[in-house]
């Protein structure tokens, strides 16, 4: 019988402090220990359920030489509590590490979940959602940073990332200079009483900023390139040389390269923007 003890992994509220749930408090209140990003921002959620607990101080800069510690404590039988200042361990906060170590390794891992600042951000914005992507913080080296941004442009869907407000403009203007002057929203402070959800462009963005500053926890989201998949083809034409090539050269290149010549034609319809009925024509014009 394992008697090991049981890792939960506990969202706790982004700001609003009613925003925890019944559940996170029975937890918070059977386990032993708890795991906390800053243990003095635990202490107040703590104080104000009125849960006395012992807390260690588990943050991304620990987190590798911790993971023994938890371990033995696991072994010990102790069942213990990962949470981060606000919201879902583990997105773009400490966790990352221990729960791949913990779940690789068989210990039992159960999430307590709670609010996130991504879905609250979405849900409160007025861009279209249907789809997006989670980006987290943008990467800080130079090279990294221009990499994903790069990628990034071709992006399609609404993206999501977190940023601190002192360091917002600059990624602003990074987001301008790769992206274009999109549309964005940055949601601030959200679930407190000074939430706002500010809907504009990067312009105007950067513009707001270097004359008043912003202050406060920040989300912020980025529409999608709309026509991103046609630039990506374009780009990706423009490298291989096929751009250069008649429409009926490049059916007979995806057919040489083993793709069925319907398919092909309707490929390089929809890579032009032609009706694949011309491309057909012109491919039987010049048999």
């Amino acid at each position: 019988m394992d008697n090991r003890g049981t890792l939960y992994i506990v969202g706790t509220p982004i700001g609003n402090l009613g925003d925890i749930t019944l559940r996170a408090i029975e937890t918070l209140k059977k386990v032993d220990i708890i795991l906390a990003e800053d243990t003095r921002q635990t202490l107040k959620l703590l104080n104000h359920l009125e849960i006395s607990k012992h807390c260690i101080s588990y943050h991304r800069h620990n987190e590798e030489e911790k993971i023994k510690e938890v371990v033995e404590l696991l072994d010990e039988g102790k069942d213990l509590a990962l949470v981060s200042d606000a919201g879902m361990p583990r997105i773009s906060d400490p966790g990352e590490s221990l729960i791949k170590f913990l779940k690789k390794n068989k210990y039992k891992v159960v999430v307590v979940p709670g609010v996130t600042a991504i879905a609250t951000a979405v849900a409160i914005s007025p861009m279209d959602s249907e789809t997006f992507t989670f980006e987290g913080f943008l990467p800080m080296r130079p090279t990294r940073r221009r990499e994903r941004l790069e990628r990034l442009k071709y992006e399609t869907r609404l993206m999501v990332f977190y940023e601190a407000p002192h360091k917002l403009l600059n990624t602003l203007k990074d987001l301008k200079k790769f992206l274009g002057n999109r549309n964005i929203c940055i949601a601030r402070e959200l679930t407190k009483l000074h939430e706002e959800c500010i809907d504009l462009n990067l312009e105007q963005a950067i513009e707001k900023i270097e004359a008043a500053g912003i202050k406060g926890e920040i989300v912020l989201l980025v529409e999608g390139n709309k026509s991103g998949f046609e630039e990506l083809e374009k780009e990706r034409q423009e490298k291989s040389g096929e751009i250069n090539l008649t429409n009926k050269e490049l059916v007979e290149k995806y057919v040489n390269d083993g793709m069925d010549k319907k398919e092909a034609i309707k490929k390089v319809a929809k890579q032009r923007g032609l009706n694949k009925n011309e491309v057909y024509m012109e491919c039987v014009d010049n048999e």
